[in-house]
């Protein structure tokens, strides 16, 4: 699977995740923002990010 992974902080400052097909399509997206970067990370390891 070549999914990309985007860690990034949101309009609020907060720390989200979005994962990308190959064709363009946001096939997943964390559903809140997360005051710490390390704890984005660590849920977007529960739904799949290897990073």
């Amino acid at each position: 699977m070549n999914d990309k992974w985007e860690i990034y902080q949101d309009s609020k400052k907060e720390w989200r995740w979005k994962r990308t097909a190959p064709n363009g399509k946001t096939v997943g997206a964390s559903t809140e923002g997360y005051k710490n970067k390390s704890d984005c990370i660590a849920n977007a390891k529960r739904n799949g990010y290897k990073g």
